[in-house]
């Protein structure tokens, strides 16, 4: 029977959860399994790095911590934006997301992190970073 093997491209079952807390942040169920080409950055290193090895049908869990998911949080990628320079339906609150256009075209996103009379503090880490994770993955195909 075939293992997984680095560049396979695989399709994966899967659900991730904090490990913190054990909150579901995302999930495959009810959904198609998530496909993906294994040595091109497409996967969260520890991701693809438990995958490795696995069978079709073989079920696991594993855990990830930070430095092998999406990094610590950076302290540099929080940034003041002053509120008159956001556009007038924008009522900010602290933990909406925001999207900012980087000077290349290409789009970021931003979360609130606090709100000031005249300003507002806007956190470009991802989501999950500072997080170690809990994945469920169940291997489903292997090309």
């Amino acid at each position: 029977m075939s293992q997984v093997q680095a560049n396979d491209t695989v399709k994966v079952h899967y659900t991730g959860k904090l490990k913190n807390d054990g909150r579901v942040f995302d999930t495959s169920e009810n959904r198609e399994p998530l496909e993906a080409k294994l040595g091109q950055g497409q996967l969260i290193p520890g991701f693809e790095k438990g995958l490795i090895d696995m069978k079709v049908n073989e079920k696991k869990t594993i855990e990830i911590p930070m430095d092998e998911a999406y990094g610590d949080v950076q302290k540099e990628l929080f940034h003041k934006v002053e509120k008159d320079k956001l556009p007038e339906e924008i009522k900010p609150e602290v933990g909406m997301g925001l999207m900012a256009q980087n000077p290349d075209g290409t789009e970021r996103q931003l979360r609130v992190a606090d709100v000031k009379d005249d300003f507002i503090i806007v956190d470009a880490n991802h989501p999950l970073a500072g997080q170690d994770l809990v994945f469920e993955l169940e291997v489903v195909g292997i090309n």
